[in-house]
């Protein structure tokens, strides 16, 4: 699918042309739609996805990449409701304009890095009551992301105590020293601070996360006695699930996919 014909679908532009394969799922069983909620300063869009006729589901927010709210992050949200989630991806970069439609990486990368920890905990915290309101079970409380979206996972499970557990798909555990200013601590430094339990899904042939980064995730974790697991997937590179993107590999996707459900449902999110 060329450039063009991706963003007409909904993709974004800055990951350039998209796999004609890329995963598209039904919507048989399930109400999605989009809503706004209120922030400190305005309202934040974001997208859902629910089973019909469930009373109370739990709830999973989706942490996105760095690409803006595009038909991938909706898909993955409609396959969340399919295992019986509340799930909503909440636009938390919507205050910086369309990122969907920047196709340059130089020009999307300065934006993205000027979200800080403190404003994206909020927007988190603001969906959450949300979907409180929208009858979702706050009490079954998980979160999932990709990339800077895994990141996001990390953070948040360690700023809310209401987070029943994580899925870290390639988040990065080392931040830059020149973020410091908003982004006071990395998942490294949160280390001892993690509330809930997470699991980190990582490809051993990632340009971006190293292994002795992970390994010092690890033994930081163990020695503050946080609940973490991880599993490294030989040869798969960063973006390993993007189904969209080049960087997709079929096996360990699938694979991850089914170690989320089986973390989500071992600590009680979905049942």
């Amino acid at each position: 699918m060329s450039a063009s014909a991706a963003a007409a679908a909904g993709y974004t532009l800055a990951a350039g042309p998209v796999r004609a394969e890329a995963i598209r799922t039904d919507m048989s069983g399930i109400d999605t739609g989009d809503a706004k909620v209120q922030v400190s300063d305005g309202e934040m869009p974001v997208y859902f996805a629910r089973p019909k006729a469930v009373q109370n589901p739990p709830v999973i927010l989706v942490a996105m990449e760095i690409f803006g709210l595009h038909e991938y992050i909706k898909d993955v949200t409609r396959r969340l409701a399919k295992l019986g989630a509340f799930a909503i991806a909440p636009d938390y970069y919507f205050r910086l304009g369309d990122l969907t439609r920047i196709a340059e990486i130089n020009k999307l990368m300065p934006l993205v890095n000027s979200k800080s920890d403190a404003e994206l905990i909020s927007d988190l915290d603001a969906t959450v009551q949300w979907a409180k309101s929208q009858g979702g079970d706050t009490d079954r409380l998980g979160i999932m992301g990709f990339c800077r979206g895994g990141r996001t996972v990390w953070e948040y499970c360690a700023a809310n105590a209401d987070v029943k557990a994580g899925v870290a798909f390639y988040g990065s555990l080392a931040d830059p020293a020149a973020q410091k200013s908003i982004w006071p601590k990395s998942p490294l430094q949160l280390a001892p601070e993690m509330k809930a339990p997470v699991l980190g899904l990582y490809g051993g042939a990632d340009q971006g996360i190293s292994a002795s980064q992970i390994e010092d995730m690890k033994a930081s974790l163990k020695s503050a006695g946080k609940t973490a697991e991880f599993k490294i997937y030989p040869g798969a590179p960063h973006g390993f699930h993007a189904d969209y993107r080049p960087s997709y590999r079929k096996e360990a996707a699938e694979d991850a996919w089914q170690q989320m459900t089986a973390w989500f449902k071992k600590w009680g999110v979905l049942r």
